[in-house]
């Protein structure tokens, strides 16, 4: 995992830094950083042209140093004042943004910059929110981004991503003081979910999942096979009202439950089971809706909340209500219509996570003290004391239907094998996205992803 800080974080590391070494020399390193990542994008730096919109701030002061780095290896260099930028910038074979930082605020229009001409960006494009990730309407467009001391969340969610382009750090001698966000990474998979012992059995890494409906059991068979092909050694399923000889056959071991009032038949199962994944397909009905919040209110082991089990929750202070009692918090998995609902009081009903989707997961966590997986091309994670993790590596193949069920398999799974529910969710998200990367561009099913899931896995341990 790497570190991601908020604008306010880094500004306080920047001022200590500066106290300590000088803003001279803090510059000098940025705008090495600027110049060598342009020569690069350059190829051959001897006679190339280059123009520099460089601001009046620590953003412009790193762009006239790399401006003067790049003439003193033959560039031409042209400087642009972004407070009196031409309509379209002159020919030149790189521009380099550095009219606005980490600061911005307001609106910015970037100059058009001459076609097929590549851009890089000093710490953030200007014009881009470096909290949000939300951009205003003439943001710039950059090729690549060499940015100070530490991501920053604007980089890697909303429009962040588009703009960025591939993203460099450069560590340039600030300290950052530990943060509470971090990126999920490739190796994480290998770091925090555990490999198998040689004297293990099934049941230590048991999951049940209580999913589906009479004419709804689709969610629930994605569950399962999500959860057994990502590690769980066994897998119960429970669809309410609907009788074992009637569910399709698999490795996952169905038990017979009533359509309501179901709550005692699981918790005595859970007797066995280190994780319970609840809700996908599992209806509205008020006797499941009952069934359910007691299940999430009594159970003793890590739960999975998802879909149908969100729903029972109810609103804000109602699930609050359900999940106070937990000795381990619950893992609640929303997309944006879902959060809506939760978040929703009886003096606001439009909750909708907004402009901050770290903020906002991070104060839906706290308010019901569960872990909050707020879904979206950037998904966030956050736990009740606001650590947050982010995951982008998603991608819009996930958008059909039943690709939430798996991932609700998936994290039951890590949490059934040990891993911490916060990092059980993020983790699976991470896994889950690189799953769906391995498949079909076009016509990726929710069918197809729980064998991917296995080789992303497997993959990572070599």
């Amino acid at each position: 995992m790497r570190a991601v800080h908020t604008r306010d974080e880094l500004r306080a590391a920047d001022e200590a830094a500066i106290a300590e070494v000088g803003f001279d020399a803090l510059v000098s390193r940025a705008g090495s950083a600027v110049a060598h990542a342009a020569i690069g994008l350059l190829g051959v730096a001897y006679g190339k042209r280059v123009v520099v919109v460089a601001g009046r701030g620590h953003n412009g002061d790193d762009g006239r140093v790399a401006a003067a780095a790049l003439r003193r290896r033959g560039v031409r260099v042209t400087e642009v004042d972004p407070r009196a930028l031409p309509a379209r910038l002159p020919a030149c074979d790189l521009v380099v943004d550095a009219a606005y930082g980490t600061g911005f605020r307001g609106e910015y229009r970037a100059p058009e910059v001459p076609a097929g001409t590549p851009v890089l960006a000093i710490d953030i494009p200007s014009g881009l929110d470096a909290d949000t990730g939300l951009a205003c309407e003439g943001a710039v467009s950059a090729t690549a981004t060499v940015t100070m001391a530490a991501l920053k969340p604007g980089l890697l969610m909303g429009d962040g991503p588009a703009l960025a382009g591939s993203i460099e750090v450069a560590p340039i001698g600030i300290a950052v003081a530990p943060g509470q966000l971090w990126l999920v990474e490739d190796a994480d998979i290998v770091s925090w979910l555990p490999a198998r012992e040689p004297e293990t059995n099934k049941w230590r890494s048991a999951c049940l999942v209580v999913a589906g409906s009479p004419g709804m059991i689709g969610a629930a068979r994605f569950s399962c096979s999500a959860a057994q092909r990502a590690g769980a050694g066994m897998v119960r399923w429970c669809v309410p009202g609907v009788s074992p000889e009637d569910l399709p056959s698999s490795e996952a071991v169905a038990l017979s439950v009533p359509a309501a009032d179901f709550a005692d038949a699981v918790l005595s199962e859970l007797l066995r089971c280190r994780a319970l994944v609840i809700g996908p397909g599992i209806g509205s009905a008020p006797g499941t809706v009952a069934s359910v919040r007691r299940l999430v209110a009594e159970a003793e082991v890590p739960v999975i909340v998802d879909a149908d089990g969100l729903g029972a929750l109810g609103p804000l202070d109602e699930a609050r209500e359900v999940l106070a009692g937990r000795k381990v918090p619950a893992v609640l998995t929303p997309h944006d219509g879902e959060y809506e609902r939760l978040a929703a009081t009886a003096s606001r009903a439009d909750s909708q996570p907004g402009r901050d989707r770290v903020a906002a997961a991070r104060s839906l966590a706290t308010s019901l003290g569960a872990i909050v997986l707020v879904k979206g091309s950037t998904t966030v994670v956050a736990a009740p004391d606001g650590r947050g993790f982010l995951v982008t590596s998603g991608s819009p193949r996930l958008a059909t239907a039943g690709t939430g069920d798996v991932l609700s398999g998936v994290i039951g799974a890590f949490l059934a094998r040990g891993v911490d529910p916060l990092r059980a969710a993020a983790l699976a998200a991470h896994v889950h996205g690189r799953a769906a990367g391995l498949g079909f561009l076009d016509g990726l099913v929710a069918g197809d992803l729980p064998e991917l899931v296995a080789s992303v896995i497997s993959g990572a341990r070599g």
